[in-house]
């Protein structure tokens, strides 16, 4: 602010707090020159979000101690930090093989929203309202979570994988494997053979003994 906007800003302040009110005009000046030295940065108003007459009214109202430089100085700094939580910086037109060009653009965005030149872009802010709708509900009233144009484009491949496998299976006859294929047990009976070899024939057994082998 410069000592003209320093001027009407203490004129206001004074209608709403007269303790802040300088008779004399030497104390008068004194106090604009304070006021300006300390708010050269802080803006008197902004497009977005910032006016200091709403500030000096929400200090009067909140608190009981006339009112300093540094009170609004701090309101500013505070708006300042809030705005910029609020905003998430947009993807810069520049080219992105060029970062002095890329960081410039968005050290321009950032500082609009600082100043109060342009609003907080919440692109990625989450949504207010009504509660989020269940999955389920809306599985209910969709029937499928697969979108209509994707469920129609695999239908087809799903058609055909159906009728090959329902051909395959009436092919197929149950208990087709032949018998010498199937499974059997072991030698030791307690547990069964998945090989797909065909049954050994046993041989004969053969009585051993001290004077030699007898048929």
């Amino acid at each position: 602010m410069d000592r003209r906007e320093v001027a009407a800003a203490l004129a206001y302040l004074g209608r709403l707090d007269p303790r802040t009110i300088r008779t004399d005009t030497g104390r008068a000046r004194e106090q604009i020159a304070q006021w300006q030295e300390l708010l050269a940065e802080v803006p008197f108003t902004t497009d977005h979000g910032w006016d200091v007459r709403e500030a000096i009214r929400a200090h009067v109202l909140e608190s009981p101690y006339p009112m300093l430089p540094v009170d609004l100085a701090r309101g500013w700094r505070a708006c300042r930090r809030d705005r910029l939580a609020r905003h998430t910086d947009p993807t810069p037109f520049a080219d992105p093989d060029d970062p002095t060009a890329w960081q410039a653009e968005l050290l321009r965005s950032r500082s609009a929203v600082a100043t109060g030149a342009a609003a907080p872009s919440s692109q990625r802010q989450l949504p207010s309202g009504a509660r989020t709708r269940d999955i389920k509900e809306r599985l209910r009233e969709t029937g499928s979570c697969i979108p209509p144009a994707v469920r129609a484009e695999l239908d087809r491949y799903r058609r055909g994988r159906a009728v090959g496998e329902a051909t395959a299976a009436r092919e197929t006859p149950a208990h087709s494997v032949p018998e010498d294929r199937r499974p059997v047990p072991s030698r030791r009976g307690d547990t069964a053979r998945s090989g797909t070899e065909p049954r050994r024939p046993m041989m004969p057994a053969t009585a051993t003994s001290s004077v030699g082998t007898v048929p």
